[in-house]
């Protein structure tokens, strides 16, 4: 679908504004009666799957003057109608539609984007439908079960030319983005070292015990397992106990924080556009180079929502990151604070700054839908994403596989290792009915 031919009269009017802030980013002339915007000139979202995430991050989305929720598809019952209550309350109507199969929802004609927060399994093919349905997505993370998944769906927003943006939301939160600052304009020296934390990897494919399989409008088993393999109905998985199962996890759990936390190294390291092309797996972490000689670190920590020492400094949070150059360090994490080494450089940092923290959507949802509307790429648009999940799943198959891998970042494929090439791809079940 060609986005730029079928612009809308709500593109056409707002396609140019940029905003730094909700407030003053929308043009008086589009404002209707007492400074509000007319229905016409809204920014429609649909939801696809409803969890405790994606109701976290609506709950942000929706207080948006310019963005309006019109339709929610889930296929557990419970969930699609916790997610109607909770716009209809926000709303003060009865307007939210719901959907059990979310190919319904994206039918609609009068939807412009979609908020993707399912499962890992579904995140990608989800995506792919949105964006050749003519939505521009926001896709929770892992965006990409596999790395063939990664490529195809950043390869579908470009052929597509639709909005995209991954659910790294550290990209948009401030501390994040002046630890990355720092490195860049050479508070740090050189940069050497970069450290990402991430929980300990596990493999585990183990079933839990079948259930009889409820009506498909209670939950719909079929869908729910969507592209993964299929296996016994049990309501723990539908309640979040498929995490840590390989059929419907990302690379061993390494990206659950991988995510992100490779995503800033990558970030600080200016390699958008590339990733390491060496993994070097060993007991306590995977150590990574880039070509420009950069080191990274990926700490596996025993208790990631515990005691983070000695890898890293408890209080600041958890999916910690430390960045070393040749004249200092700097390590920050979802509290918002930032220590930096040595002492010279911590009296540098801005005096009495508002923390927000890591978890925190706002801004990053903010930047989507205002790319939406000048159709600029996101923070965390498909070219990120792919690299820094890539670079998370090379990790993940080198500690798999247990041996040192070397990857070609051009072709996106590992050198003189057919195994662990095999292992970029995972076959898709049909799911449709």
């Amino acid at each position: 679908m060609n986005t730029f031919a079928e612009t809308t009269r709500r593109d056409f009017i707002l396609g140019s504004v940029a905003a730094a802030s909700v407030a003053s980013f929308i043009p008086a002339h589009v404002l209707g009666r007492g400074g509000k915007l007319p229905p016409s000139e809204k920014i429609t979202l649909g939801v696809i799957g409803i969890g405790p995430r994606c109701t976290y991050d609506l709950k942000a989305m929706l207080p948006f003057p310019d963005v309006r929720c019109l339709a929610i598809a889930d296929v557990q019952a419970k969930r699609r109608q916790a997610g109607k209550t909770l716009v209809d309350q926000h709303y003060g109507n009865k307007d939210c539609a719901i959907y059990r199969d979310f190919c319904a929802l994206l039918d609609r004609k009068d939807l412009d984007a979609v908020l993707i927060a399912t499962g890992d399994r579904w995140h990608a093919a989800a995506s792919i439908l949105a964006a050749k349905a003519g939505k521009d997505v926001y896709s929770e993370k892992p965006c990409g079960i596999t790395i063939a998944a990664c490529q195809e769906l950043a390869d579908t927003m470009h052929r597509e030319k639709r909005v995209f943006q991954a659910g790294t939301q550290r990209r948009s939160v401030p501390n994040f983005q002046k630890a990355v600052e720092w490195v860049h304009t050479g508070k740090l020296g050189r940069l050497h070292t970069m450290h990402a934390s991430v929980y300990l990897p596990v493999l585990d494919n183990s079933w839990l015990p079948a259930q009889p399989t409820p009506a498909r409008d209670v939950v719909d088993w079929n869908l729910w397992l969507g592209p993964a393999a299929w296996r016994p109905f049990n309501q723990q998985y539908c309640d979040g106990k498929w995490r840590g199962q390989w059929d419907f996890d990302s690379g061993a759990r390494l990206l659950d924080w991988g995510a992100h936390t490779v995503d800033l190294c990558q970030w600080a390291n200016k390699a958008d556009d590339t990733m390491p092309i060496e993994y070097q797996p060993t007991e306590t972490n995977i150590v990574c180079h880039y070509a420009n000689g950069v080191k990274l670190i990926i700490d596996f920590l025993k208790a990631p929502f515990g005691n983070r020492s000695p890898h890293y400094l408890t209080r600041l949070g958890t999916c910690p990151v430390r960045f070393v150059g040749d004249e200092g360090s700097v390590e920050t994490g979802d509290e918002g604070e930032i220590v930096a080494q040595p002492e010279a450089l911590q009296k540098q940092l801005p005096k009495g700054t508002k923390r927000v923290l890591g978890l925190d959507v706002t801004a990053h949802a903010r930047n989507f839908f205002d790319c939406i509307r000048s159709r600029r790429l996101t923070a965390a648009n498909p070219d990120v994403m792919r690299r820094s999940h890539i670079a998370c799943h090379a990790a993940a198959i080198a500690w798999i596989l247990g041996r040192k891998l070397k990857l070609d970042p051009v072709k996106e494929a590992f050198i003189g290792d057919e195994e662990a090439n095999l292992m970029r791809f995972r076959p898709a079940r049909p799911w449709s009915a």
